[in-house]
């Protein structure tokens, strides 16, 4: 099965661009209700994800600099502890569940290694849901 099936495209996506700051970071995922937010850099790259425990840390890493130093403070310049894979739009269905299992969605690059979009886990939980449902029924 083709994974683009499964794609929320990057238009669709809230993602932050490593420059942004702590500050703007929380009020995004705060306002989208996110744990999580992929980065995408000035090219178009998936430049890594940024999670509330990274800036959780960040604000207690700072806590001598002062508040407004850490909400100041850019992403890029700040320690990313998660580390999502990202999977080539061309990968296999295989693939894919393979790396939900450690990550709550995976970005996917084209064949540039762009970015143009993610996989939702639960997106493939409902896929794999339906598939063992059906296959019971019969």
């Amino acid at each position: 099965m083709n994974i683009g099936f499964f794609l929320l495209p990057k238009q669709e996506v809230k993602y932050l661009s490593p420059d942004s700051t702590v500050r703007q970071a929380l009020e995004k995922m705060r306002h989208h209700s996110y744990t999580a937010a992929p980065l995408v850099n000035e090219e178009g790259r998936y430049a890594g994800t940024v999670t509330e425990g990274d800036l959780l840390w960040q604000l207690v890493e700072y806590k001598d600099q002062g508040f407004e130093e850490a909400m100041n403070s850019r992403l890029k310049d700040i320690s990313l502890r998660v580390k999502n894979v990202p999977i080539f739009i061309h990968a296999q269905m295989e693939d894919l569940i393979a790396l939900s299992a450690d990550q709550n969605f995976i970005p996917v690059t084209d064949d540039s290694e762009y970015f143009i979009g993610i996989v939702r886990r639960r997106d493939i939980i409902k896929h794999c849901s339906s598939l063992l449902f059906d296959k019971s029924e019969t």
